[in-house]
């Protein structure tokens, strides 16, 4: 079952709990390869460390052992889908944390893919227009197994650290891509079990390298 839904259409916040929206698409969400997705062992690393964390967003699901399902990961989507609806999904569930990884759709349906980086950067432009304080992670995506797709994506990639360093401090950029292999997909393009896992370290390592992006705001409903 689902956590409960206040008003705002997000999980139901723990006093002194940091809010975290994982943003992205199907590799998010979790898929069918393994539902909750990275957000499984992610949330699971934080708990241990003492974090209190409440993933937000307007979708939800994962099995009972993530103990907050709420996420942004919307199967299929591209970037350009994502831009759309980002600041009415930031006024509604005020994160604290963002978690980026968009893109794969992008490449794989070959959609405009140059200008790819240049529509991520309008996207990040629009996510610390609408929550300036926010700590923003864009990750790089992931392999794939068609050698046509990861040609664009190794182009794609590429060019995020440029992307990411002209945006100020509080946008971080994480090295997904070097962390799995195409071992670790489910069915070419999703990550399995162990590579959603091995997807939750890098994330864990990110965050715990941004205090700030642990540390609870002062009143998570009224300040990012």
């Amino acid at each position: 079952m689902a956590a409960p839904l206040n008003p705002h259409g997000h999980s139901s916040t723990s006093a002194g709990s940091v809010r975290i929206m994982p943003l992205g698409d199907s590799i998010t969400d979790g898929h069918n390869a393994y539902p909750g997705g990275y957000r499984v062992a992610l949330w699971q690393r934080l708990a241990a460390d003492g974090h209190a964390v409440d993933f937000v967003g307007s979708l939800a699901n994962g099995p009972v052992e993530l103990g907050t399902r709420h996420h942004e990961g919307h199967s299929g989507w591209r970037i350009d889908h994502l831009d759309a609806h980002i600041r009415a999904w930031l006024r509604h569930s005020v994160p604290h944390t963002v978690l980026l990884l968009i893109g794969t759709n992008d490449m794989n349906q070959n959609h405009d893919a140059v200008q790819a980086p240049t529509c991520l950067a309008r996207l990040i432009d629009h996510i610390q227009e609408a929550r300036p304080a926010c700590e923003l992670f864009v990750a790089t995506v992931p392999p794939q197994s068609d050698p046509t797709r990861e040609r664009r994506v190794k182009t794609y990639n590429a060019a995020l650290p440029e992307v990411v360093a002209a945006k100020g401090q509080r946008v971080h950029l994480v090295n997904m891509y070097d962390a799995l292999t195409t071992a670790d997909l489910a069915d070419g393009i999703h990550p399995n079990q162990a590579g959603h896992e091995k997807m939750a370290r890098v994330w864990h390592g990110a965050l715990r390298s941004v205090p700030a992006a642990l540390t609870p705001a002062v009143s998570s409903l009224a300040t990012c």
